[in-house]
């Protein structure tokens, strides 16, 4: 079985670990989705990553409602994140871009509008707004007119990224999020050819995919999935047959990896007692298969990998507090904790003041 540290070849990406950094969610750009000079420093401190995942970056103002979240839909930020591609290579990184659209996890206050999903379901509880956290509000369905705008917004997210100077991409199908809003049935109820049938619910997913991998290519093209247990309100009442097709129909596409979160019944951010799927789903898809949630140590992956279930291992909250987690897993180094406090705050605190193992030894 491999290690760890041993490189993986992912689509056109070779990788020279298999300790991947997980999209996380920081709020350090502009309200108009704009790249800032902090995140230069946070992605190439992080560059020792097998592969860097972004936080999601908004395909249009429509799908992006998290206050701060960066954009790929306007030349200013694609020159904004030039510089953030650039230093994580010349550190020697590799990086994609993580395509965001929430659906119905948005406020109208934050993108101008009324959100739009599968169906017209609500998430429960609140959202994050620059007026500071609002109840959640009914989404509109997107009629069948609207998707190949998506799909266009899609397209045009993927030309950006490439030209920002991105390795390729990776699709947000997760978390309850707007595909993941098509995929599972407590939240759609279309009857038209994207609802009803597991065929008709993977097909927004097949086809959001299919476009991204035609001007991306497959080897520069992945997708995250969650499909064990709810996230954000969006469950299914059979996720083995629903995701196992979806794999289906990605191992047909060829993409370049797959990657589940996967919580657990002792989760930290999201826990459940729907058993992993990982297992059935390496059965059917062929190409490599990432894992996340709650990895924090060597041998926790290690195992994984031992097992056969997953070729990587995708570090989240574990790699936004230590920018040098590859080595510090080689070494066996005590991590730094996370402050949740600063997760989503502005500044540089808890974002790129995190010390690595040689700042500390040099104090």
């Amino acid at each position: 079985m491999p290690s760890l540290f041993d490189p993986i070849q992912l689509g056109a990406i070779q990788s020279p670990n298999r300790i991947l950094m997980a999209p996380m969610t920081r709020g350090r750009a502009t309200q108009e989705g704009v790249p800032t000079a902090l995140m230069i420093d946070y992605y190439a401190q992080r560059a020792s990553a097998g592969l860097i995942i972004t936080e999601g970056t908004g395909v249009s103002r429509e799908g992006l409602g998290w206050p701060f979240a960066p954009g790929l839909w306007t030349n200013e930020q694609v020159e904004a994140w030039k510089p953030v591609t650039g230093a994580v290579h010349a550190a020697g990184g590799h990086i994609v871009a993580q395509l965001w659209h929430m659906g119905r996890q948005v406020h109208s206050s934050v993108i101008g509008g009324q959100a739009v999903s599968s169906s017209a379901t609500t998430t429960p509880g609140q959202v994050h707004t620059y007026q500071g956290k609002q109840d959640h509000e009914t989404p509109r369905p997107l009629r069948l007119d609207e998707i190949p705008r998506l799909l266009n917004d899609y397209e045009l997210a993927t030309r950006n990224a490439l030209a920002a100077g991105f390795d390729g991409v990776q699709i947000h199908g997760a978390n309850g999020y707007l595909l993941d809003q098509f995929l599972r049935d407590n939240a759609n109820f279309r009857d038209d050819i994207y609802g009803g049938s597991i065929e008709n619910r993977v097909r927004l997913m097949r086809e959001v995919v299919e476009r991204v991998v035609s001007i991306a290519g497959a080897d520069r093209t992945s997708i995250r999935l969650s499909p064990n247990g709810e996230s954000q309100g969006v469950d299914d009442s059979n996720p083995t047959a629903l995701f196992t097709a979806a794999a289906k129909a990605l191992d047909e596409i060829g993409i370049a990896f797959l990657e589940l979160r996967e919580p657990g019944s002792e989760g930290t951010f999201g826990r459940t007692d729907v058993p992993k799927l990982s297992p059935v789903i390496r059965e059917v898809f062929s190409g490599p298969l990432v894992v996340n949630s709650d990895y924090t140590t060597a041998e926790q992956a290690q195992a994984v990998l031992d097992s056969g279930t997953a070729d990587a291992i995708a570090f989240g909250r574990t790699f936004l507090a230590n920018p040098d987690l590859p080595e510090r897993l080689r070494t066996g180094t005590p991590l730094n904790a996370t402050n949740w406090k600063t997760w989503y705050s502005q500044g540089a605190e808890g974002y790129t003041d995190y010390p690595t193992q040689e700042s500390v030894a040099a104090e």
